[in-house]
């Protein structure tokens, strides 16, 4: 009698499972795999790449899935249909964001632009970011920004391959300062890497505060999803949360004194003088401030500019990175992308941004660069504001959407022979007339509000460093292909090698540089 009462926490776990696998079919949820842990539900699902392994359980239970990640019921999309339904017909139930730590701490209590739900508030940071921080005339304005910036990437290039015998380039810390360097320029004028730099300590501090950010966000993650384990080890995450946060919100409350002294007395950082003395992005807002203290706040600007400066820089370094990777194990395509160079640029002027819309071939290498290594491959969480329907199932109020997008990148019923770095197959493409099946900076009202300052980013960097040089890989080996692990951010985990030198017939423009 006593050894049947061991069988009774089996017993209620076996009916557990097979109750809840039952309820979930009468209530038409999405199909959902079997079983669903207690405590944990599906993620003894999961592996690294989070992307990959999400995947695989798309692969086999179908392009809507119902899931259960510890306390958060969660729908995966995988499929163009499925994605451009929750973009369009459902847009404004899913313009929302799950409760996440990250937004609790990073995004000021769920005030930021990118961690703000739908609604007025929200609406009026994507108005600030559209028409004051991010338009196209403001991106137009800062151009001098960029193409300074690149010439000074090209000057120390060409320095390190005339010096160094062996021509070896570490790209990730290279193109990292290049896109760091754009992003702090536009939003104070300051230069934080390379030449003529008086803010080293400042780059330090912040790279500093970026590396904690990244740790501490996997952590938090967990704890997004279970709870309980605050009292398995993870007490002290939310503690360092608040604590990087400080540090985040300080060196923001610095940069906007320093930027109201150096207007109070007339004075500009050395790179508004470089720049024409065009208005920053900071200058511009706090301008705003005086015509509209209550909507221009300071807060609201330090969570505009901490967005912009990690987004803007991580995700363009990450792109180029990659996009660096597959060129070097592509020759044919970098010389067919040179060839175009030179055809519509020549080799007695560098690129400028006004050349890009006729480099096809450019936007179409970045385009198979992004459909391959999407910087967010799960995009950015959404969140259902009441029940809805998708693929004729039934969605929860509640629910937390995953856009598998590198996913649906992959996906051989959408793209032919996808693995294959082919930027070709984006000859002649439409974008929006394809619709969701090339999403890389998401859709809908929360789509990425700086796809067009990363494409010009993006593009002059590519166009100008393949004008410039030959490139090859340090050796015969193969290029390490290893993508980092994290939910909103896809990076190449082994920093990138590559030999550069000169192109012949650009040596004399470069030595004036």
């Amino acid at each position: 009698m006593d050894s049947l009462y061991l069988y009774f926490p089996v017993l209620f776990f076996v009916l557990y499972i097979i109750s809840h696998h039952f309820l979930h079919k009468l209530q038409n949820l999405p199909p959902s795999p079997f079983p669903a842990l207690p405590f944990i539900g599906h993620l003894y699902l999961l592996g690294k790449p989070f992307h990959r392994a999400l995947f695989k359980v798309s692969s086999r239970y179908g392009p809507v899935v119902f899931l259960q990640f510890g306390s958060r019921p969660v729908l995966l999309v995988s499929s163009p249909s499925a994605a451009e339904e929750c973009f369009t017909k459902n847009d404004i139930i899913f313009a929302n964001r799950p409760d996440f730590l990250s937004g609790k701490y990073f995004g000021y209590n769920f005030t930021s632009l990118a961690w703000s739900s739908y609604g007025e508030h929200w609406r009026n940071l994507r108005r600030i970011s559209s028409l004051e921080v991010l338009s196209s005339y403001r991106i137009q304005t800062l151009s001098s920004i960029r193409s300074d910036e690149i010439n000074y990437l090209i000057r120390r290039l060409f320095r390190v391959s005339i010096e160094s015998s062996e021509n070896i380039v570490e790209m990730k810390s290279s193109i990292f300062n290049f896109t760091f360097n754009v992003i702090s320029r536009m939003i104070a004028g300051k230069r934080y890497h390379g030449e003529k730099v008086e803010n080293s300590k400042e780059a330090k501090l912040f790279q500093e505060i970026s590396k904690d950010t990244l740790t501490t966000v996997p952590k938090a993650n967990i704890l997004d999803f279970l709870p309980f384990m605050r009292w398995c080890g993870l007490h002290s995450v939310e503690e360092k949360m608040m604590e990087v946060q400080e540090k985040r919100d300080n060196f923001m409350k610095k940069e906007i004194e320093e930027h109201r002294q150096l207007k109070t007395s007339g004075s500009f950082p050395s790179a508004e003088v470089v720049a024409g003395k065009k208005k920053t992005i900071m200058e511009v807002l706090l301008d705003l401030q005086k015509t509209d203290p209550e909507y221009y706040t300071d807060e609201t600007i330090r969570n505009l500019m901490l967005v912009l400066l990690q987004a803007g820089s991580d995700t363009s370094a990450v792109t180029l990175e990659w996009a660096f990777s597959h060129l070097l194990d592509n020759l044919e395509i970098l010389k067919k992308a040179q060839a175009e160079i030179d055809n519509h640029v020549g080799q007695d002027r560098l690129i400028d941004e006004s050349d890009l819309a006729q480099l096809h071939y450019i936007r179409c290498i970045i385009n198979e660069t992004l459909r391959m290594h999407p910087a967010a491959p799960l995009l950015v969480p959404h969140l259902s504001s009441e029940e809805c329907n998708v693929a004729s199932y039934r969605v929860p109020r509640g629910t937390v959407l995953l856009v598998n997008a590198w996913g649906i990148h992959h996906d051989p019923k959408v793209w032919e022979d996808p693995e294959k770095f082919y930027p070709d197959r984006f000859i002649g493409f439409e974008g929006i007339k394809e619709g969701c099946k090339f999403i890389p900076f998401g859709s809908g009202r929360r789509g990425c509000p700086g796809e067009n300052l990363a494409f010009h980013v993006i593009g002059l960097a590519l166009g100008s460093l393949l004008q410039c040089f030959e490139w090859e890989k340090p050796n015969r080996g193969s290029i390490d292909m290893s993508e980092g692990t994290g939910f909103t951010l896809s990076p190449k985990v082994q920093p990138l090698l590559a030999k550069c030198s000169p192109r012949p017939n650009m040596v004399k423009l470069l030595s004036e540089i």
